[in-house]
């Protein structure tokens, strides 16, 4: 640091294809990227869906086959990954497209990394810590074409994934610039079809990451009119779309609020992330409602912190009140979209306290948190959440 200047090195996306229909360009994009043989990695559930048949038949009427890999828990872990590899080896296949939500786009993206790393490297090896990503080869990392089908984690823009670890049940960031989605298509006709409790929860897993962003003390001028930016966009059009599934136009903004999102938090996520991480791996709950569930609890953990830059964010959202006004409008958003009130609700139990403080204390979001997290305090605030 010089003249107490900050010294940050800062990422920016990929070429995004944005826009309503645009799913039909899928077969130039990837051939765009050298492919001839993808392999599209998607989720059970969605699979079965027509969005899914639509796209493969787009890839199928261009030559380029319709080889699908679908095999991807909720939470995906590591036996799902080297079910994929094993499938993407099998087919000789050239490079991923990851369609769908948070965890097909991680699942994807894992498969592209590790699919033609030396067979003594651990994907355990690539967390994201420190310069670890170097212990991979780089050019082996497969292209990745990505088209999310929901709004939520924006990991369409991220350079990382998230895989939880099946025999310790931590979740773990794995990180490598070449995950960096070389082509993303973000299609908001594509998120029409998603159940309300996920337009929900991936909605609020989106105003996370723009909160969380917008309050890490971190310096990243260009996050933080981001962050800014996608509050309102899902505090504007996420009650739309939870009550109007059809409107593309609330759509699309979700769809953008969800990008921004991912965008913004290489400033720094916080408490709602390394809370809703353990309770996500242990219980299995939905990440982005379980970051909803205790949103308002962290709001008054780090108020000290916080209040003035939240004061002129609800300045600037047009909410009156100031921070007990922010809250209370993250409150009603929250009783809107049928949120859980609380972590009991979710099913956790008072007995895992410990450990789950323990977890949270561990994960990288902690860094990022305006209020330094000790297991004191850590443990109080899982306490203000049951």
């Amino acid at each position: 640091m010089s003249h107490g200047v900050p010294s940050r090195n800062w990422s920016y996306p990929t070429a995004i294809k944005f826009g309503v229909g645009r799913i039909a360009e899928l077969a130039e994009h990837v051939s765009a990227v050298g492919l001839k043989k993808p392999l599209l990695v998607t989720d059970k559930a969605l699979a079965a869906l027509p969005i899914t048949a639509a796209a493969l038949d787009v890839l199928a009427q261009a030559g380029l086959g319709r080889a699908v890999f679908s095999d991807v828990d909720p939470n995906p872990n590591e036996a799902n990954m080297a079910a994929g590899i094993k499938v993407y080896n099998a087919g000789g296949h050239d490079g991923v497209i990851c369609f769908g939500g948070g965890s097909a786009l991680d699942l994807g993206k894992m498969i592209a990394l590790m699919a033609h790393q030396r067979a003594d490297l651990s994907v355990w090896d690539l967390e994201d810590v420190d310069d670890w990503y170097t212990r991979a080869d780089g050019a082996k990392v497969a292209p990745i074409i990505a088209v999310p089908t929901t709004a939520g984690t924006g990991s369409e823009v991220g350079r990382a994934g998230v895989l939880t670890n099946s025999a310790t049940h931590k979740k773990k960031i794995i990180f490598h610039p070449k995950l960096m989605p070389a082509i993303t298509i973000c299609d908001p006709a594509l998120t029409v079809g998603m159940p309300r409790f996920i337009t929900a929860g991936t909605g609020m897993d989106a105003l996370a990451h723009c909160l969380e962003a917008y309050c890490s003390p971190i310096y990243h001028p260009m996050s933080q009119g981001i962050a800014l930016e996608g509050m309102r966009l899902v505090f504007e059009n996420l009650p739309v779309v939870y009550a109007e599934p059809n409107n593309l136009m609330a759509r699309a903004n979700m769809m953008s609020a969800a990008a921004m999102g991912a965008v913004a938090f290489q400033k720094g996520l916080g408490a709602i992330h390394s809370l809703s991480h353990p309770i996500g791996a242990v219980y299995n709950t939905h990440h982005g409602t379980t970051n909803a569930v205790v949103m308002p609890m962290v709001l008054d953990f780090n108020r000290p912190a916080i209040e003035d830059r939240i004061n002129a964010a609800a300045a600037y959202l047009g909410i009156a009140g100031g921070f007990d006004g922010f809250r209370a409008r993250i409150m009603a958003l929250r009783a809107e979209l049928s949120i859980p009130a609380n972590l009991t609700a979710m099913g956790v139990d008072p007995a895992r306290l410990d450990e789950l403080t323990d977890m949270a204390l561990e994960d990288p979001s902690c860094g990022g948190n305006p209020v330094e997290m000790t297991f004191a305090n850590t443990r109080a605030l899982f306490e203000t959440c049951m």
